[in-house]
């Protein structure tokens, strides 16, 4: 899947989507309860119970601040060949310097990355190991923003989640000297807002992109892929699953009555969905590209 060159203009803003790579994961600890028969309907698994996964990042070029943000890195390169198989990295059909190159935009241009959270496939293309083995940072000039009790909970995880959070990823950031820890809700700029959301993982920071009547969520882990729409489909990898039970609806009601973008960020085949709530439930309404914005 390529990216385009020419961005997405909205409002004060011009987007591109950010291919970082494929891999898999487990069906079955995607979907928690939901049975394999409902949900293999939906997205099919491979002979291992894997299903496809996409790393999709957004770049946002502010017109008004001049900042270029990155919203997540991606998984990055830095695997062992056992974990590369293990979760079937594929970055031959995309990479993240790549797809950046594509859009003119060079890494060291990058003056914000965004993370939504800190586990290993959102945050680990922040920094690769030099010829030499040394870890480096691939954003040399970029300050990294992070909800600040999710940096809590990424430092001092608990036994369920710590094996979500790379040391390679974190100290980097960590000793950087350009960690920004944000409050909830925080603004970056007029235009360029967040969500925070508490089920998947503690302080999960949903950037929100408006123009005008138009509103971009990029979904992150709260909507991973469309079929984790309907409320009950819930990951087993989420801390508090009722608390998402909770959030989602808050939110999807929202995002009906408004007619929100989600830009889904693990959807190997859905870029960015609209919803509807039809006899109390909620359904995918469009499926679109970020190019369907212009």
């Amino acid at each position: 899947m390529k990216n385009s060159i020419y961005p997405v203009e909205f409002g004060n803003f011009q987007l591109h989507k950010i291919e970082s790579g494929r891999f898999l994961l487990d069906g079955g600890a995607m979907f928690g309860v939901v049975p394999k028969t409902l949900w293999s309907r939906y997205i099919p698994p491979d002979e291992k119970n894997r299903i496809p996964m996409a790393m999709r990042s957004l770049l946002i070029k502010s017109k008004k601040s001049g900042k270029i943000y990155l919203v997540d890195t991606g998984s990055g390169d830095k695997f062992s060949e056992k974990m590369s198989a293990i979760y079937g990295l594929d970055y031959e059909h995309s990479h993240l310097l790549r797809s950046l190159e594509i859009t003119g935009t060079k890494p060291e241009e990058i003056t914000d990355i965004i993370f939504t959270h800190l586990h290993f496939d959102h945050c680990g293309g922040t920094t690769a190991y030099d010829k030499k083995g040394n870890l480096i940072e691939v954003f040399p000039n970029a300050n990294y923003h992070v909800n600040k009790r999710h940096w809590q909970t990424a430092v001092n995880p608990n036994e369920r989640e710590k094996a979500s959070f790379f040391s390679e990823n974190l100290d980097p950031i960590q000793n950087s000297g350009r960690l920004k820890l944000t409050s909830d809700n925080h603004q970056f700029e007029p235009g360029l807002d967040s969500l925070c959301m508490n089920g998947h993982t503690e302080g999960q920071l949903l950037p929100v992109v408006k123009h005008e009547d138009k509103i971009i969520v990029y979904a992150a882990d709260l909507i991973p892929t469309y079929a984790h729409i309907p409320l009950p489909w819930i990951m087993g990898y989420d801390m508090a699953p009722v608390q998402t039970l909770e959030e989602k609806e808050h939110f999807l009601n929202h995002a009906a009555a408004g007619s929100w973008y989600l830009f889904l960020e693990h959807d190997s085949a859905h870029e960015i969905v609209t919803v509807k709530k039809e006899n109390g439930k909620f359904l995918m309404k469009d499926s679109l590209s970020l190019a369907d914005l212009s």
